[in-house]
């Protein structure tokens, strides 16, 4: 990867361009270069352990910088051994042809848990990501919150929230509040994306307060507009990316983790509060649960504790396709 980065720097200086000294990243390389095109370039292995070059970072004329690298001086690829030139990843920021989610840092991660559960809050996480923090999380084993117990979860929360440095947020929409919120889109023609979208964009810009980003990644829902629709002034400048299986990126992955431990803490308080254990999902126990609480505290007691647009409502006694 050091021989890549060399010939690239010679390739850059002869044609009067100022390359910074390299610094390791994870999976590889990050440099600096002023010229007609300035900014960030960097080098990182694929999955299948191929050299990419990424120029997604750079401003000014890429075109000029692109023809340098193409050149049979600057791209000897080391993982060949045959002077294969090394695949490049340029122009704007998008995840590398491979299929991978190495984007580069920093970087902004945000998803949500609750969706698909019937009692329980909506909540919403973004996680600023940088290089330091992107090499411990790598460490501590931080992936897909659905990937991993309950009980890990709730360890590694803690270990993120050290590692980022307090630059992370936590949306929690209650179950009363969702309700009457989802009751209201309902009225406007609109849809859950709208409020999932909401969850994203205030986690997004609650991190911007902290710290500059100029890029975020989010799990793909629903059309990007949704949620650029409701980013503020901060947000507006930021670039952002959906794709499916966004967790695959370690900043999403620690989102997904914050999001999924505030989940089951608010879960766990309802329960102790309702006096009725409220199972995750959209289960047959999850019925049980609410038939339960529905003969002890009726539909009000219910709407402080559950989704109440889910099927699972009109599968409940005393209840009818108003409630939703």
């Amino acid at each position: 990867m050091y021989a890549l980065y060399q010939g690239i720097k010679n390739g850059l200086s002869g044609h009067n361009y100022d390359v910074d000294e390299a610094k390791e990243i994870p999976y590889g390389l990050q440099f600096l270069i002023k010229g007609e095109a300035s900014g960030m370039l960097r080098i990182y292995s694929n999955k299948k352990k191929r050299l990419k070059v990424d120029c997604s970072q750079l401003k000014g004329n890429i075109p000029a910088v692109e023809a340098i690298l193409m050149s049979a001086s600057a791209l000897k690829s080391e993982d060949s051994g045959r002077g294969k030139a090394a695949p490049l990843s340029l122009g704007k920021k998008t995840e590398p042809a491979d299929g991978s989610f190495d984007l580069g840092y920093p970087i902004i991660g945000s998803d949500e848990s609750g969706k698909g559960d019937y009692f329980g809050p909506l909540v919403s996480a973004a996680v600023y990501v940088d290089e330091e923090s992107a090499a411990w999380m790598e460490a501590l084993g931080v992936k897909d919150s659905k990937k991993i117990t309950d009980a890990k979860a709730l360890e590694l929360a803690a270990k993120i929230r050290k590692t980022c440095d307090g630059k992370y947020a936590v949306i929690e929409i209650s179950p009363l509040k969702y309700n009457g919120l989802y009751r209201q889109l309902k009225k406007e023609g609109k849809n859950l994306n709208s409020l999932l979208a909401w969850g994203h964009a205030k986690a997004i810009e609650e991190i911007l307060r902290q710290t500059d980003c100029q890029l975020a990644i989010a799990d793909k829902f629903a059309d990007e507009k949704y949620i650029l629709g409701k980013l503020q002034e901060k947000g507006k400048k930021i670039q952002l990316i959906q794709r499916p299986r966004a967790e695959e990126n370690i900043a999403v992955a620690a989102a997904s983790i914050l999001a999924r431990e505030r989940f089951l803490l608010k879960l766990k308080q309802l329960s102790d509060e309702c006096g009725v254990h409220l199972p995750k999902g959209a289960s047959a126990r999850v019925i049980e649960a609410a038939e339960t609480l529905m003969r002890q505290q009726g539909k009000e007691g219910l709407a402080k504790v559950a989704k109440l647009h889910f099927k699972t409502t009109l599968q409940l006694s005393g209840m009818n396709a108003e409630q939703d």
